[in-house]
């Protein structure tokens, strides 16, 4: 059964195109130096923007319409937006999707219970896998979310809830090595503090590594051979976060011996929040020898938060590309669009003509 029904799969029609719906640069089998475009830009769709959002806002309610609004029953809804993951990404020649455990499964009343929805979730992709073409470029726990994770996950103030977060990490590694993920991402979006007044800054770090640790001594125990990757954001949903850029982030991973494990996933809006430009960030991380994977995005300079915006600037996606080239390319990591449609693009032809717009 097909989702988007009335969308045809995407052509290239050339720099003369006028057709929203058509690559007008992008080709995805066109050779340059010896390389094609689909591998010198492995693209991603994240799946929680472009399946999860509904448009809803802190001031206002959902506006996007999509063809699953009417389905209820969890688990259904679940199944339903993995094959819509597929069409998607098929219709528009993207070879992969990024996913966070929450995403792609509900939560249940109990781990166990959230762990089983997983299990049957990762069951349905699997057999995706087994006839597409499209593959997981990483996976993710969302430790952010849950009222659990107010005070952080790997830097809570709770013992119990550090140790449900590493369950959860271990999980969604199994998870992500049983899907065949190139990567594991690490995004710390409650580890930091709101004020130093009530804040164990130095205990919270040395958990956060111990943490690190302990995921890398998992990997290797289960046999995971996917690239590690932080990604470095310095505020929003916290008021500081620890990982607050790549030069932040690579000291703590020197301090901690942690270099040799983890390489980082550079986000352009991210930079942006960090007073950096996307070029800066990926150059840090080129020159040091860990640029991994980028979230392909841009922010806006005149607002402060995380817009997650389609790229769309020529000038910044070149000297992206720039630096992504002399760090000879990303693979096994890629360019996932970590982006939404805004509130006011509310159909599914949206989805389409955002995406098709930073692919070219």
């Amino acid at each position: 059964m097909s989702i988007f029904d009335k969308i045809e799969r995407i052509q290239y029609k050339g720099p003369d195109n006028r057709d929203p719906l058509a690559f007008s640069f992008y080709n995805p089998e066109e050779t340059i130096m010896g390389t094609t475009m689909r591998e010198y830009l492995r693209f991603a769709v994240a799946f929680w923007h472009t399946f999860k959002g509904d448009g809803l806002d802190m001031f206002g309610q959902p506006t996007a319409r999509r063809s699953w609004d009417s389905v209820k029953d969890p688990m259904t809804l679940a199944k339903l937006k993995v094959d819509a993951a597929f069409e998607f990404c098929e219709k528009l020649s993207i070879d992969y999707f990024c996913f966070h455990d929450r995403d792609i499964a509900p939560e249940g009343n109990t781990l166990r219970q959230t762990n089983n929805n997983l299990d049957e979730i990762v069951r349905h992709i699997s057999d995706h896998l087994k006839t597409s073409n499209v593959g997981i470029l990483w996976g993710t726990a969302n430790l952010f979310a849950h009222p659990r994770f107010m005070h952080g996950a790997a830097t809570s103030c709770d013992a119990d809830v550090y140790a449900y977060a590493a369950a959860q990490v271990k999980k969604a590694i199994e998870v992500t090595k049983e899907l065949g993920g190139k990567n594991y991402v690490f995004w710390g979006g409650r580890e930091g503090y709101e004020t130093l007044l009530n804040t164990n800054m130095s205990l919270e770090i040395e958990n956060l590594a111990r943490f690190f640790h302990m995921a890398v001594d998992y990997a290797k125990e289960i046999g995971f051979e996917g690239q590690f990757l932080i990604e470095p954001k310095p505020m929003e949903p916290t008021k500081h976060q620890y990982d607050f850029d790549v030069a932040n982030a690579l000291s703590f991973l020197r301090k901690y011996g942690l270099e040799e494990h983890f390489k980082f996933n550079v986000e352009a809006n991210h930079a942006t929040l960090a007073g950096h430009d996307f070029q800066h960030e990926l150059r840090f991380a080129r020159i040091n020898g860990l640029l991994g994977s980028v979230d392909a995005n841009q922010g806006d300079l005149l607002l402060g938060w995380d817009t997650d915006q389609f790229p769309t600037n020529v000038y910044s996606t070149t000297l992206g590309m720039y630096e992504i080239i002399k760090n000879g390319g990303l693979n096994p990591g890629g360019l996932n669009f970590d982006a939404k449609v805004r509130r006011g693009s509310y159909e599914e032809k949206d989805l389409f003509s955002s995406h098709i717009a930073g692919m070219d």
